[in-house]
């Protein structure tokens, strides 16, 4: 017998509203899109102040419920929430046009800034504008860092997990992945015999958020889960993905920086637990140490745009494949080898979570309740903690010394700051920007754009 959804209780005397039709759904997720700046935290509370406060379209509980779910997954949290939340009210279609919508207006701005970059970086305008938001970004990642702490840093065994993650990237170079597997080992094993310890992280709400007593939709009745579904989920998602990335192969060889753009990016996307300053630390050890697409501080100017344009952060991959394949195009131009580039990254970055959603969203409840699963996640998000650190550092580093020496002792690896190339100017500016972030709880746009402004006067009162 077929199970369904009961809808959530009522206040008495009021009349439920009803399931809106596909097209006002469409055009609520345009706006939710046009308005998700700020990073992952900024764009949940978006969705949640739109779709649970005003639009009364599901409620506290089970948009929190949609929220766990998606933090157990690879990726950008933000718009696997809003696939899932497209997906719950009018299924595939549902979902496919609330996660497209949330990516697009990102991946054309950062397309159009990519572009822009490439083409003029070197002009004296650009230079003044990126040599400010360098800077600012260094306050913006610090402050991701002790956002996911505050999350999951609440007894030693998790801190402990934090050090360990920082020491081992920082130090000794080990690579991203190796780490979300011990970590999530450490906490799947912990789970089963100190549950106490390894289970701290727990569904959170938006900031000032507090639970509707507001009816809502009834939802239709959930997709019950099957190995069948699964299997035809993974016949349309899994050619979806891989198709595109063997026809490039096959067109331009293994050789491409397009094959190995896809490739990267695609296990990116399976590996990249704790959002997208984790996705960031990795992209940055790679793309800079191991492929050389580009240099270490234009990570941060890609992370500049990224943070003050609408959508996922993670959209800064974008900016890494198009500068990469620009500069590397091959048999094509290089701004036709941007896009290329471009494009294929965006495609396997996304796709995945949307695969993600469409297979694991009807076994949400089982998911959820999983105290062995809920600790792995706990132990991947306190290592996430030292990775995000390793990044605040490794970005500090580059952008406040114009010379850093890499030395090796055997497995160990330093990285030493040249004390007098260090830029007094890039150094007031990160100054300010922690006092903007930290002391006086500046917006990150209004940090961003103060921080910018003061690097444009410096560069014209320079020269």
């Amino acid at each position: 017998m077929s199970e369904r959804c009961l809808p959530d209780r009522l206040m008495p005397d009021v009349p439920a509203p009803s399931m809106p039709p596909l097209s006002e759904a469409t055009r609520t997720w345009a706006r939710v899109a046009a308005l998700s700046f700020g990073g992952p935290a900024g764009q949940i509370a978006v969705m949640h102040r739109i779709l649970v406060d005003e639009k009364k379209w599901i409620s506290e509980e089970r948009f929190l419920h949609a929220l766990n779910f998606c933090m157990l997954l690879p990726g950008p949290e933000a718009q696997q929430l809003a696939t899932y939340i497209g997906w719950l009210m009018h299924g595939a279609r549902g979902g496919l046009i609330a996660g497209t919508l949330f990516i697009l207006p990102g991946a054309l701005s950062i397309l159009a800034l990519s572009w822009i970059y490439a083409e003029y970086q070197q002009t004296t305008a650009l230079q003044a504008v990126l040599f400010g938001l360098k800077p600012a970004v260094l306050a913006i990642v610090l402050e991701a860092v002790l956002r996911i702490g505050k999350r999951v840093l609440k007894n030693p065994v998790m801190n402990g997990a934090a050090a360990l993650s920082f020491v081992a990237i920082f130090f000794f170079a080990v690579p991203f992945p190796v780490l979300i597997g011990v970590a999530g080992l450490t906490g799947f094993l912990g789970g089963r015999f100190y549950p106490e310890t390894f289970t701290v992280l727990n569904g959170h709400s938006p900031a000032g958020a507090t639970p509707t007593e507001f009816p809502t939709v009834p939802l239709p009745p959930p997709v019950l889960p099957s190995w069948g579904r699964a299997l035809r989920v993974s016949a349309v998602c899994l050619p979806l993905w891989f198709g595109p990335l063997f026809a490039m192969r096959y067109w331009l060889g293994a050789d491409s920086i397009y094959w190995q753009q896809g490739l990267f990016f695609s296990q990116a996307a399976v590996v990249t637990f704790g959002g997208a300053y984790s996705v960031l630390a990795y992209v940055a050890q790679q793309a800079v140490e191991r492929f050389h697409w580009l240099q270490p501080t234009e990570m941060l100017n890609g992370l500049g745009m990224a943070e003050t344009t609408p959508g996922p952060l993670i959209m800064v991959v974008q900016f890494v494949a198009f500068v990469g394949a620009y500069r590397q195009p091959g048999p094509l131009s290089p701004v036709l080898g941007g896009l290329l580039g471009s494009a294929i990254t965006t495609w396997v970055t996304f796709v995945p979570c949307f695969y993600w959603i469409f297979l694991g969203a009807p076994s949400i409840e089982r998911l959820r309740g999983n105290r062995n699963l809920t600790a792995a996640l706990t132990t991947i998000t306190a290592a996430v903690v030292g990775v995000v650190l390793n990044l605040a550092v490794w970005f500090a580093l580059h952008t406040l010394f114009a010379q850093v020496d890499t030395r090796s002792f055997g497995p160990l690896r330093l990285l030493v700051p040249a004390w007098s190339s260090i830029d007094w100017a890039a150094t007031a500016i990160a100054v300010g920007a922690l006092m903007m972030t930290f002391r006086w709880k500046c917006s990150m746009l209004t940090t961003l754009t103060i921080a910018t402004m003061a690097g444009v006067a410096w560069s014209l009162l320079h020269r």
